[in-house]
């Protein structure tokens, strides 16, 4: 293991934070419990006082067939290199993945996706702690996955071919996303309603606080339009959760990682 230094300002998708020392891990390494492990930084809001991080190294970034039967994954390896693997093998199950951005363990947990298309459908089962956990024993949920330690790998049956009708029409989907830096969905849907809808209900669409913004494209991403700062952020956040309880009495949950 060693340290790097990571300036979240550029790092993190959407582009808030501060140079920071985080602990890259080897294969063969004791895993901390003391350290939050972050992948990709695409659903994460740096504060100016995180807690001590730490990241899978390129060690953990790999593809594995095991027969025809099943395909590993390193937890470190990047959504658009799982893609390609897929198309190019003939694998199905990986469209969604297209364009979803990202590292395996991030999306594992919290059970990443699209509509329902999620991980965990497809899952077979993760790697923690050196042992092999079926994912019939790990509580999942949307965008939610109760994972006990540290996914390093995962496993998912070969099955299928590689849809490439069904790729396009979940690309289409993501089309609508804004293209100014954020975090993807700030908060999860609420059962039975949108989170984006809410939002713009309460008048925040468009809203504005110095650089941080809530998108008038989608109002449920938060985006950087340059120089937007965690305060400005977490008083956005903060403010979208006060109205949409006060006006619709629904408690928004975030989806993005604030840390």
């Amino acid at each position: 293991m060693f340290f790097k230094t990571i300036d979240f300002s550029k790092f993190s998708s959407i582009k808030v934070g501060q140079p920071e020392d985080v602990l890259i891990l080897e294969k063969g390494d004791a895993i901390p419990n003391d350290r939050y492990l972050i992948g990709a930084a695409n659903n994460l809001l740096v504060s100016p006082t995180p807690p001590p991080l730490m990241m899978l190294g390129k060690d953990f970034a790999y593809l594995q067939q095991h027969d025809t039967t099943l395909l590993e994954i390193g937890a470190a390896m990047p959504t658009g290199r799982i893609v390609s693997y897929a198309k190019k093998h003939d694998i199905g199950g990986f469209e969604f993945c297209a364009k979803l951005p990202g590292t395996l363990g991030g999306m594992l947990a919290m059970n990443a996706g699209v509509k329902s298309y999620e991980i965990f459908n497809i899952l077979h089962s993760i790697e923690i702690g050196g042992k092999w956990i079926p994912k019939e024993e790990i509580e999942y949920g949307y965008r939610y996955a109760n994972l006990p330690g540290i996914a390093t790998a995962a496993r998912f049956k070969i099955t299928d071919t590689y849809d490439m009708s069904l790729h396009q029409e979940l690309l289409a989907m993501r089309n609508n996303q804004p293209p100014h830096p954020s975090a993807g969905s700030a908060f999860k849907n609420p059962e039975g309603d949108y989170a984006g809808r809410l939002i713009e209900a309460v008048g925040l669409k468009g809203y504005r606080k110095g650089g941080m913004a809530w998108s008038d494209i989608h109002a449920n991403f938060l985006v950087n339009l340059g120089g937007g700062t965690f305060h400005e952020a977490a008083l956005l956040l903060s403010l979208a959760k006060d109205r949409v309880q006060a006006d619709f009495n629904i408690i928004l949950q975030e989806e993005i990682k604030v840390l």
